[in-house]
């Protein structure tokens, strides 16, 4: 017989494109998507169960249907429908205890991949030039989707003590874009005008979503002659972007404002729904972060078809022409760049990392 996979959070795009890709592998059997709410999109083959992973009746889904491989998806920062941060919180960390819970008492359990994210790097003034899985974070994340992805990862690493006989594969994933991306950064970039904390420009990572979908695939079966697809990995396109270049290939005009003010324009943006402008994000679009990928390729085998400023320019197209030319504000980001009081400012790196840094 051939794989039994099951996918938490197939409600969301991400979810329901990962289930279609993975039934279409020869080696897989049979594909159960699982989610608390019905999804808006088809999910092909697959079977739905709607099940609340907070809930222990997911480890009678397991043991009922003999799943040998769980790719757990339902990690994210944004909520669906109507939910709010606080239901966003608890499936991702409460969902998470009871599925890893769930999974421990299933004997037909061989196989875990985790998305998780470079959120767990977190922010800092004092962060090193690239973060590889080993370094430490200066500070660690306060709140928010970053902490979510702490304590997830620390349930995940429980798990394995605990099940040496799993094979436990965990993807921190760079910022997720795309024309279907749906994120807090996503939802910052669609504002019409983007606040920026002054005297910084932060490097920044992106990370394709056709590449999510093919390194979740990868990931979820056994690894190649050569590969080990278990531990943990950072995944991310080649190369950076400063977030000025992001504001001029959008074609929207970027907000410079100090560092005390940014908190309250974060609070008055999500009053009006507009963006998850949380602490973290301000921090990210601040310091910025940039990873390794080194083990992406060398271990785990997986050489990401977008690279950073690629992933981008698609998430660009998607979202349609900006407010201004791209040519007009870069010459206009320019000009304010050669400020005094601004160019040389403190996120902004004297030589960008190359290519092959990640």
């Amino acid at each position: 017989m051939g794989k039994v996979v099951l996918v938490t959070g197939v409600a969301r795009q991400l979810g329901g494109r990962f289930v279609r890709r993975i039934q279409r592998d020869p080696e897989v059997d049979r594909v159960i998507g699982v989610d608390a709410v019905p999804p808006a999109h088809h999910l092909g083959g697959a079977d739905f169960l709607q099940a609340d992973i907070r809930q222990p009746a997911i480890a009678r889904v397991l043991a009922e249907h003999s799943v040998d491989t769980v790719v757990h998806l339902d990690v994210t920062g944004t909520p669906l429908a109507s939910g709010g941060r606080g239901s966003v919180k608890e499936t991702n960390v409460i969902g998470t205890m009871q599925l890893l819970g769930a999974c421990q008492k299933a004997p037909s359990v061989k196989r875990l991949v985790v998305k998780s994210s470079t959120n767990v790097y977190g922010s800092a003034p004092r962060d090193p030039a690239v973060f590889t899985e080993t370094t430490p974070p200066k500070s660690l994340p306060s709140g928010g989707f970053a902490k979510d992805t702490v304590e997830v990862e620390g349930y995940v690493r429980g798990f394995a003590r605990r099940r040496p006989d799993v094979a436990v594969c965990v993807l921190r994933f760079a910022n997720i874009l795309g024309p279907t991306a749906d994120s807090p950064l996503a939802q910052y970039f669609s504002l019409p005008v983007l606040p920026t904390v002054l005297g910084y420009d932060p490097r920044l990572q992106f990370v394709h979503e056709d590449d999510v979908i093919e390194v979740l695939r990868i990931a979820s079966h056994e690894p190649e002659r050569g590969t080990l697809n278990s531990g943990t990995f950072n995944v991310a396109g080649d190369g950076v972007l400063l977030l000025s270049q992001c504001s001029r290939r959008l074609g929207r005009p970027t907000v410079p404002v100090l560092l005390p003010a940014v908190t309250w324009v974060g609070g008055a943006l999500r009053t009006l729904g507009a963006t998850d402008f949380s602490p973290e994000q301000i921090r990210l679009l601040t310091h910025g972060r940039v990873v390794s990928t080194a083990q992406m390729r060398d271990t785990l085998g997986f050489r990401p078809k977008y690279t950073t400023a690629e992933a981008f320019a698609d998430f660009v197209r998607g979202r349609g022409p900006g407010l201004l030319p791209p040519q007009a504000l870069a010459s206009a980001v320019d000009r304010i760049a050669a400020l005094p009081f601004v160019g040389g400012g403190a996120g902004t790196p004297s030589q960008p990392p190359t290519q092959s840094a990640n």
